[in-house]
């Protein structure tokens, strides 16, 4: 009985390790894309701030991917530096809305099929238009969700508007 508990106990440590597939990066291993895989311990309202500091990397290269709607409930993503909010006044006026504000939970999750906490841009249920703060687009490297809490994964930021055809906004405020 112990030896089968201590099995399972190894068999669960050894998966706890391993990133499996997630919609995000099976879009990602489709579409050529080269990507760098980061997982790290996930922490309930620790953002980007904590898997920045996890990881080693610089908060303003971990981008947030934002589920937002405009006044008519339409769904958009917005991708964010980690240490910028988005102006959501901004963002109406560069994306000819009238209104837009971030989607509840889950509604964000009904739109994207991911976790608030593990969105990505990438592979979502829906389809949706993308916006990007410019200035993410000149970084050389960018980490973002890769699908799943705890996981965020190292890309080019021109497959943004590469592959999501996302569109450069300038809508970012200091946090």
């Amino acid at each position: 009985m112990v030896e089968g508990n201590r099995r399972r106990y190894n068999a669960h440590m050894s998966k706890a390790k391993h990133v499996s597939e997630t919609p995000a990066t099976q879009f990602l291993r489709r579409n050529k894309v080269e990507f760098g895989e980061h997982p790290y311990d996930y922490v309930e309202h620790g953002g980007t701030e904590e898997s920045a500091r996890q990881l080693g990397v610089d908060e303003h290269r971990v981008v947030k991917t934002l589920v937002m709607e405009d006044e008519h409930s339409k769904p958009l993503i917005v991708l964010m530096h980690g240490d910028r909010t988005v102006s959501t006044k901004n963002l109406a006026r560069q994306t000819g809305a009238k209104r837009i504000e971030p989607c509840k939970p889950e509604v964000a999750n009904r739109h994207s099929g991911f976790l608030v906490g593990g969105t990505s841009p990438f592979g979502t249920k829906k389809a949706m238009p993308v916006y990007v703060e410019s200035s993410i687009l000149d970084l050389d490297t960018i980490y973002l969700n890769g699908g799943r809490r705890g996981y965020l994964v190292s890309i080019r930021p021109s497959v943004l508007t590469e592959l999501l055809r996302a569109k450069p906004v300038q809508c970012a405020s200091v946090d």
